[in-house]
This record gives C-alpha cells, sequence and structure tokens, in this order.
C-alpha cells in the first residue's frame, strides 16, 4: 500500500478497506484456507459416521456403542470413550488448523502494507514456522478472557477488544506471549470503541455467511437424507465457511492493527522512510504528523487568540 494513501480510518472505512483487500486476495487467501481446512473437515465427517452419525444411544437404535439389540443390549463403554478420544483429536486438529489458516491469511492480508505479495505457500510456510507461538498466545488470550468472565463480564469485552490486535501484534513483529497482549492493549487504548466495533461487526457479518451457508446446505439434505450425505454436507458447509469467512477476519484484524498504528505512531512515515532506503537507528521511533495549528484570530489586546501562543504572535501595541 501506498504510504501516502494511509491515514486515520473511520469504523466504516476499516471494513470497507477490509473488504476491499479481501477481494483483491481472494484467490491466494482461499486456497491457503481450503488446504489446511479441508482435509480437517473430512476427517470429522468420517469419525462422525464411525460414531453412528446421530449416535442413538436407546436399545432399538442401531448404534455402535451398544452390544446386542433389543432389551437385553449393554452399554459399550470403551467403545464410547474410544470415541471420545478420537472426536477430541480432531476437534484439537480443527482448531490448530483454524489458528494455521488465519495466521496464514493475515500473513497475505499484511503484504497490502508491507509491500509484499506471498503467495499460499509462503503463508502458510510463515504461519507453520510461528504455530507454537500462535497456540500459546491463545492459550494467555483464553485464560484472561474464561478469568475476566468468571469475575464479571465487562472486563471480558473490555479484554476482547483490548486484546484485538495480540495476533497480528505476534505475526508482524514478532512479540509473542503475554508482550504481545500487553502490546495489542497499549495499541488499543484510547482507541477501545472504535476496535471493539469494527471487530464486533466484523464477527457480526461472518457469523451472519457462516449461520446461511450452513443453513443453505443442510436444509438441502435434511429431509431424508442418510448419515453420509449428512457428514458430507457438514463437511462441505464447514470448509465453505472458514474459506470466506476466514479470510474476512483475518483482514479487518489487520487494517485495524496497522490503522492503530498509522493514528498513534506515524507507520506511515516510517514505511515511507523504508521504500526511500532510509533505514532508521534501532530504538527510533515516528510520531504522527501534528495537527495545523488554528488559524490566527488578530486582536488588539495582550492576551494570544489561543494557549500556547502560536509561533510569531506578538502582543498588540
Amino acid at each position: 500500500m501506498d504510504p501516502a494513501s494511509l491515514r486515520p480510518l473511520r469504523v466504516g472505512e476499516v471494513l470497507d478497506t477490509a473488504l476491499t483487500i479481501y477481494r483483491q486476495r481472494a484467490r491466494t487467501l482461499m486456497r491457503a484456507v481450503v488446504i489446511v481446512v479441508a482435509p480437517v473437515q473430512i476427517l470429522s465427517a468420517i469419525v462422525q459416521l464411525s460414531g453412528g452419525g446421530t449416535a442413538d444411544f436407546s436399545s432399538s437404535g442401531d448404534s455402535p456403542f451398544l452390544n446386542g439389540t433389543g432389551p437385553d443390549a449393554t452399554f459399550d463403554g470403551k467403545a464410547f470413550l474410544g470415541f471420545v478420544a478420537v472426536a477430541l483429536g480432531v476437534g484439537l486438529l480443527g482448531f490448530l488448523a483454524s489458528q494455521l489458516a488465519t495466521a496464514a491469511c493475515l500473513k497475505s492480508v499484511s503484504g497490502a502494507y508491507l509491500s509484499g505479495d506471498p503467495d499460499w505457500r509462503e503463508s502458510l510456510r510463515f504461519a507453520r514456522a510461528r504455530l507454537r507461538s500462535i497456540i500459546w498466545l491463545y492459550v494467555l488470550y483464553g485464560l484472561g478472557l474464561f478469568g475476566a468472565f468468571i469475575l464479571c463480564v465487562a472486563p471480558s469485552v473490555y479484554l476482547y477488544g483490548a486484546w484485538a490486535v495480540a495476533t497480528p501484534v505476534l505475526l508482524i513483529e514478532g512479540t509473542k506471549g503475554r508482550k504481545a497482549l500487553r502490546r495489542s492493549r497499549q495499541l488499543v487504548k484510547g482507541r477501545w470503541g472504535p476496535t471493539f466495533l469494527a471487530i464486533a461487526l466484523g464477527g457480526l457479518l461472518a457469523f451472519i455467511v457462516q449461520g446461511a451457508i450452513s443453513a443453505l446446505l443442510l436444509g438441502v439434505v435434511a429431509s431424508g437424507a442418510n448419515d453420509v450425505v449428512k457428514a458430507a454436507a457438514g463437511a462441505v458447509a464447514g470448509t465453505v465457511s472458514a474459506v470466506l469467512v476466514t479470510p474476512f477476519s483475518a483482514a479487518i484484524a489487520v487494517v485495524v492493527y496497522f490503522d492503530l498504528r498509522v493514528r498513534k505512531e506515524g507507520f506511515d512515515l516510517e514505511l515511507l522512510a523504508q521504500r526511500v532506503g532510509i533505514d532508521p537507528p534501532e530504538g527510533t521511533t515516528f510520531a504522527p504528523s501534528p495537527l495545523p495549528p488554528p488559524p490566527l484570530v488578530p486582536g488588539d489586546g495582550e492576551q494570544p487568540p489561543f494557549w500556547p501562543p502560536p509561533p510569531g504572535w506578538r502582543p498588540g501595541a
């Protein structure tokens, strides 16, 4: 992105910019997500079928967890525990796939600001190399939100907004763990309301899209479909939802992150300096361009038009 075009954005402009980047990089973003998510969704469907689809536990049901049929059927605890263990494993794989896909999308979207255009393979390699740090960050994030929710709902809502850009901080700046959460909170400080609103609106749009896709695909096969068709529809719905929603959510997080840096740290000036080959000394920080002073109001008195007096002001005769 041209540094000259970087400027503070309103909430609506954040969403519009995220959609623009999403459309421009849709092919790369979607490929990165589908490569990671589709295998896990297929595995999840297989596990669901191995558990008897809807898993009818009644004595008359045809369930793999029952030994025998009729009134004499007994519950097979070992088979059930094995199924639960496999299901938890698949759930864990789904979580890892989601984080990997999100990180890959964040890498690709950040290229719009950092003069890079990584393909889906490069984005996935970048995300995979940082997966352990991402997992640890989300463990801290989840524990923090859960602890705040136990104390009171309000602190958890606050932390949700304050930590909204923790993942971009980790991936773009290399700051990890609690430092990434603290850095996110520092960036959001003073801009919590707009940040929370942008992230919440993006999440709401993503939720609507996911719900519509799931309802459409699952509604088609709901009547009279066997377990295989239902499992396949669920896998397709999960994959399509992730492919459409994950890149958009990542785009919003990245746009919010860079907007905060432009506002607070003069990131546009820093980026411009890098573009023209100026490597600032380590520890150098850039400040946003100051607002122009208010227009001078002439007067005959001894008091300046505002305080502190503008440069060049002299008391009247």
